[in-house]
């Protein structure tokens, strides 16, 4: 029998015919093509045009079932009425839009001039969330970069540390995943990434010490090898972090 099927609704037909959530169907895709979906993973690539919106609206009702659980009258307390759509909105697209949304747009330009001498962008704001706990891990973070063929704008490191720190993370392997892209999008000759963070696992919960903060730091390339270099990136971190103190 010939299918009398619409074209656009033949497309994606082997997964509307399961009636799976769409979360469910995200996730077969993911297993199918061997892939991970770990907490600071993106997933981007098996998210459909137009499945973020009912993902949005299946991760509303979950919330509003956890509000449930936790005894909170969502049909009559005005203040709940609307936070499982809020906090929906507010992981998907905000705060975890490092695991479902693209890469931003990220043009590099030849190094033209073969620039060699190192420079260093921060501090950059960064803000992720404990993967253990899923509360805020917030602080600054600064690149050093020696460069390689190629160089990218300024603004751009920033661009890419918010989208790759705006996941579920532990901050050891935040900065690793970081480096990771910076060097697929410049690859330079050096770089060097230290982060410095207050974590609300630690903040607002547990020991509940208010002024801790984690330092971790990579280095890579002629900054891993080149102990002058190495010297000199932590020395250009160390004068912006007292000017920023101004």
């Amino acid at each position: 029998m010939t299918s009398t099927l619409p074209n656009d609704n033949i497309k994606n037909f082997d997964d509307q015919i399961t009636n799976k959530l769409i979360s469910e169907i995200i996730r077969d895709r993911i297993k199918n093509s061997g892939s991970r979906f770990s907490a600071n993973d993106n997933i981007s690539d098996f998210i459909n045009p137009g499945e973020l919106v009912i993902l949005e609206k299946e991760v509303a009702s979950r919330v509003k079932d956890l509000l449930k659980s936790l005894v909170i009258d969502v049909e009559n307390d005005h203040n709940t009425q609307e936070t499982a759509e809020r906090v929906s909105k507010m992981y998907l697209n905000e705060v975890f839009k490092g695991r479902y949304h693209e890469q931003p747009k990220v043009t590099s330009f030849p190094n033209d001039k073969n620039l060699d001498e190192i420079y260093t962008v921060g501090p950059i704001s960064v803000r992720s969330a404990c993967s253990h706990h899923l509360v805020p891990i917030l602080g600054e973070c600064w690149i050093g970069i020696k460069p390689g063929k190629k160089v990218i704008g300024l603004s751009k490191f920033a661009r890419v540390s918010d989208w790759v720190f705006s996941r579920p993370h532990i901050q050891e392997e935040a900065v690793m995943i970081l480096a990771d892209e910076i060097e697929k999008l410049c690859e330079p000759k050096g770089l060097g990434i230290i982060v410095k963070a207050q974590h609300y696992c630690m903040k607002w919960r547990g020991v509940k010490e208010p002024n801790t903060s984690m330092i971790n730091s990579v280095v890579r390339g002629d900054f891993r090898h080149d102990l002058s270099l190495k010297q000199e990136f932590f020395e250009l971190v160390k004068q912006q972090s007292a000017t920023n103190n101004y």
